[in-house]
């Protein structure tokens, strides 16, 4: 969506709008002043002293609105010089203020770095992703394309045998199926990223649609079925069957949640029995496409859905540390 205008027309600047307040201030003594010499037919002239004092105030008026300027209109015309330049260059050129002024613009200063720090961020984010996206639909697609020509070109001359044909419409049908895996999970990265209407899912739900969902797993509950979690249940319903589906691609029969309450946050240990995760992949698990079983299928997609949702959600997750076989995932969201 283009960004809405600011309807052009002529505004005074805030240097303007102080020198014309004070300015008037200033002047209401003096035509006070004037109006009493001119009624008063004593005399005629001001007095020295009455002119100094004139001359003092104008002085400390013009020092006050030449300090509100450097105050305020020269920190604010330095951050929007600095907004420029940020459009230009990008993440060089996010860096402080040399002067501040006021607390109040150094808070809108602050604010402003860290938005646009955000943004950065989104766009280098949203860059590699799609470096990323564009790679693994291009493999599937490639070996889709050369599969059908080899089929297209065969001949009577010299034809393929049976095994070798079903063997190229096998590659079609599983690169078929893993695009259909990733177009799956980029629906679901899609709805992490814009959350849904706010709802509760109770525990009580989430494991009985796991139990559903997936019956080659012991499923189970500790800690309170009661409780609910600040999630919507279609949410909910996406980031415990990206974990148990994960569990499960590593040979895990048994899935376990853990729950526990305090007045602020609700957090789940969600353990396993599989094969673990290893010490050399722990700091990559949630890197986009990053996947230990590329070969049967998986997209590596599945943990960085669920990191995003419970992000979108106010939540976290995190890889505990365990001692024996399995992983073991922390999340924890507000309640």
């Amino acid at each position: 969506m283009p960004a809405p205008k600011v309807r052009t027309k002529w505004r005074p600047t805030l240097a303007l709008i102080v020198y014309v307040v004070l300015l008037a201030v200033m002047a209401l003594p003096i035509l006070i002043l004037v109006w009493f010499r001119a009624v008063e037919v004593s005399s005629n002239r001001m007095a020295p002293a009455e002119i100094g004092a004139l001359a003092f105030v104008a002085v400390l008026t013009l020092g006050i609105a030449y300090v509100l300027t450097r105050t305020i209109t020269g920190p604010i015309d330095a951050l929007i010089a600095r907004t420029d330049e940020i459009a230009r260059g990008g993440k060089r050129a996010i860096r402080q203020l040399e002067s501040h002024g006021t607390r109040e613009i150094a808070v809108l200063s602050q604010s402003f770095l860290d938005l646009a720090g955000k943004l950065v961020d989104r766009t280098e984010y949203v860059r590699s992703f799609a470096a990323h996206v564009s790679h693994e639909l291009k493999s599937p697609l490639t070996a889709i394309r050369g599969a059908a020509e080899l089929l297209r070109d065969d001949d009577a001359e010299k034809a393929m045998t049976k095994a070798q044909r079903l063997h190229f419409l096998d590659n079609i049908v599983a690169d078929a199926a893993r695009l259909d895996a990733l177009l799956q999970r980029l629906r679901e990265l899609a709805q992490a990223e814009i959350p849904v209407a706010d709802g509760r899912s109770s525990i009580t739900d989430i494991l009985s649609s796991l139990r559903g969902q997936f019956p080659a797993l012991d499923i189970s509950g500790k800690g309170g079925p009661d409780i609910s979690v600040a999630l919507p249940r279609e949410a909910a319903g996406i980031i415990f069957a990206n974990l148990a589906e994960n569990a499960l691609q590593h040979g895990a029969t048994l899935l376990e949640l853990s729950v526990s309450a305090d007045a602020r946050t609700t957090v789940i240990l969600v353990r396993d029995d599989g094969g673990g995760i290893s010490e050399a992949n722990r700091q990559r698990i949630f890197q986009p496409f990053f996947s230990t079983r590329r070969e049967q299928g998986g997209t590596g997609m599945g943990l960085g859905i669920v990191r995003a949702m419970l992000s979108a959600h106010g939540g976290t997750i995190r890889l505990l540390q365990t001692s024996g076989a399995g992983a073991e995932f922390e999340i924890t969201i507000p309640v």
